[in-house]
């Protein structure tokens, strides 16, 4: 049989569980601002926020406009409308115009970033590991001293190019 247990046994401390609960809370908070902040930079994820707005104002667009039509129609009837002041059609057309600018922002960023992505893979396909993320190191990843020789030669190689260039435009100009 075990033996009786005293009561400072049965008892878990109080505050070790009460700190730990409000680090996890901070943690947890930290984290979910982190992930906001990476939502907000998105724009793959700003553009799934805006269609649901995008099509909202289309609807509301196409409302007013119903709406002004059959008061255009009863007024050029001769028939007097009954309806209130009808909401106006240039100010509804401003605002989903505005969506669209918006939406198609996101999307030329979108577009950009994945070039650059594809350039970064093309010109540099290995990772260097970053101080947020040295979990993330991998077996064909370069070290930093790698990365940078690898650099200062993308350097000289840009210059040479620029010379030549100049050299050229010059040989041109006579």
């Amino acid at each position: 049989m075990a033996a009786p247990m005293t009561m400072a046994q049965q008892q878990p401390p109080q505050q070790q569980p009460h700190v730990s609960a409000q680090q996890q809370q901070s943690q947890l908070q930290q984290s979910q601002g982190n992930q906001q902040q990476q939502q907000d930079f998105d724009p793959v994820h700003r553009f799934r926020l805006l269609i649901p707005q995008l099509k909202e104002c289309l609807q509301n667009l196409m409302k007013i406009a119903a709406q002004n039509l059959v008061q255009n129609t009863n007024i050029d009837n001769g028939q007097k409308s009954s309806d209130g002041p009808v909401q106006r059609f240039d100010k509804s057309l401003e605002e989903f115009y505005a969506l669209c600018d918006q939406v198609e922002l996101c999307l030329r960023l979108a577009y950009e970033c994945l070039s650059q992505s594809f350039d970064s893979a093309k010109h540099s396909p290995n990772l260097v590991p970053t101080a947020t993320k040295p979990d993330a190191v991998q077996a064909e990843s370069l070290s930093y001293t790698q990365y940078l020789s690898m650099i200062k030669s993308q350097i000289a190689c840009a210059k040479d190019i620029h010379n030549a260039l100049l050299e050229c435009s010059q040989k041109i100009k006579g």
